[in-house]
């Protein structure tokens, strides 16, 4: 049987990295993404590949991405929330409420909204179940300096994937997290040059080869249904995150 994939924010970065990696190994992957042209460049060369311009945070435009991979392929197996913003920046009371909303609109909002429509095609598709795999980011752990949007969504994808583990296991669901510290993207590029410490210095972290992401997602996905990987946490060895900088 056709395996069957939906990875967001496929267009670049981590998520391009892990949709090629699925479909390298065989899956047929539905590539979603707000801009049709990078989502094509992800999907050059596999005919397995579906792009699907789509606003996760938007209800309509996420109905329509399960919509068109279950119109492919008859179902979905796995889901990979992976589309994200780092949002505004900044003390609290810096903060724009509007800025503030829309990281939540994306981040949380966004992976909510996958996760419910994976999760309704799972639960009635033959054989049923799948796998949701939530993007967590070390941020899901510990903050940054000024980084209160993006740190308060990524610890609310903890609690998310709790609750979708603990509500999916009537039907086959398992749902587990990744926390990925300072994998080398265009999005972290600046980090490699200088992020700011939490004593207020600017100093350059460590950054590791994004394909490793992709490896663990794919030993993720791989697993039968009756094991899941609830925690996953993979860093540069060096980077300031354990310990005190």
């Amino acid at each position: 049987m056709q395996r069957t994939a939906v990875v967001t924010g496929a267009g670049s970065g981590l998520g391009r990295v892990i949709g090629r990696a699925l479909l390298e190994d065989g899956w047929a992957v539905a590539l979603a993404g707000r801009r049709p042209e990078p989502l094509a460049g992800t999907a050059e060369g596999f005919a397995d590949a579906l792009t699907v311009p789509t606003d996760v945070a938007d209800e309509e435009s996420v109905a329509a991405l399960f919509r068109a991979a279950v119109g492919a392929w008859g179902r979905v197996d796995l889901l990979v929330n992976n589309a994200g913003t780092f949002g505004p920046t900044g003390t609290p009371d810096e903060i724009e409420v509007a800025d503030w909303r829309a990281a939540v609109d994306t981040n949380l909002t966004g992976s909510f909204l996958c996760a419910r429509a994976a999760f309704a095609v799972m639960r009635e598709q033959d054989p049923q179940g799948g796998r949701i795999v939530n993007n967590g980011s070390i941020s899901a752990h510990v903050p940054r300096p000024g980084s209160a949007a993006y740190t308060a969504t990524k610890h609310a994808i903890t609690g998310l994937t709790r609750s979708i583990s603990l509500d999916g296991r009537p039907f086959g669901i398992a749902c587990g997290q990744i926390d990925i510290g300072n994998a080398a993207t265009d999005m972290t590029a600046g980090i490699a040059t200088g992020a700011r410490q939490a004593d207020g210095s600017v100093r350059p972290e460590p950054t590791f080869d994004a394909r490793h992401v992709a490896d663990a997602v794919r030993y993720m996905a791989n697993l039968p249904l009756d094991a899941n990987v609830q925690f996953l946490t993979i860093t540069a060895t060096t980077m300031p995150f354990i310990g005190r900088g």
